[in-house]
């Protein structure tokens, strides 16, 4: 049974990792997506091999890609049911080397870009009685060295959800957060930057960090952000919910 048949979906950063995993997940289950991302070409090509999945190319940092995108879909399908806030940077920066820029970089597509995204989807998602989801991080609310500015912007993203969720509740609105934990996509060299030898030392790291004893897979994260756009998930909201292995409590 497709769950969420014709029900459309925005997917930013959709190009890859849990985006990916995601949007083909909803598509599986009858949704019609719209995937955002920087790179034009690799959108186009998941749209060419999977059907329901749509490629709109557009920076999350920007602030005028949040009204394009929701244009998109709109002129697309002529609706929207949800919004999954997936696009995000990271950085492994001591707090002796921040600065202005750098603070800015990662505030602009943590923070302000799934804001503007959610601002402009509230008249459609109010008419749908849609759902918003968030993508935060185990380190939302586990501190670690030199993460601080990471960290700071995924706790800033769940207590917007927090926020959103009591805002747009009268609207029949939903609005959740998955903190994913590690997870197995490039996000430590495309994002942070991190050279060969500094993911390989992360990685065993969070592996003995995590008490379930690996890090995860895009599907182990997927899963919860289509069951909280699913129909039986109508009475949550305002929650964050930890998909990591246990490591938030490690």
């Amino acid at each position: 049974m497709n769950i969420l048949e014709d029900k459309v979906v925005i997917i930013t950063g959709g190009g890859a990792g849990i985006g990916l995993a995601a949007a083909k997940l909803f598509a599986a289950n009858g949704a019609r997506v719209l995937i955002t991302g920087r790179r034009k070409a690799a959108l186009e090509e998941i749209s060419a091999g999977n059907p329901g999945i749509k490629g709109f190319a557009a920076d999350a940092s920007d602030p005028d890609s949040a009204a394009r995108t929701v244009a998109a879909a709109i002129e697309h399908w002529g609706r929207l049911d949800v919004i999954v806030n997936n696009a995000g940077g990271g950085n492994l920066q001591p707090l002796i080397q921040a600065n202005a820029k750098s603070i800015s970089d990662i505030f602009n597509v943590n923070v302000a870009g799934p804001t503007l995204l959610a601002a402009a989807a509230i008249p459609y998602l109010e008419k749908t009685k849609g759902t918003i989801i968030n993508l935060s991080s185990t380190y939302g609310s586990k501190a670690a060295a030199e993460l601080s500015l990471y960290a700071a912007s995924k706790a800033a993203l769940e207590h917007l959800t927090r926020c959103w969720a009591l805002e747009l509740a009268p609207k029949g609105i939903r609005v959740n957060a998955v903190a994913s934990g590690p997870v197995e996509t490039d996000f430590l060299r495309e994002r942070m930057g991190l050279s060969d030898e500094q993911i390989n030392a992360v990685k065993e790291q969070e592996r003995q960090a995590i008490p379930l004893g690996r890090r995860g897979e895009p599907d182990d994260v997927a899963r919860w952000i289509v069951n909280l756009a699913a129909p039986e998930a109508d009475w949550i909201t305002g929650q964050i919910i930890a998909v990591d292995g246990g490591l938030v409590i490690a």
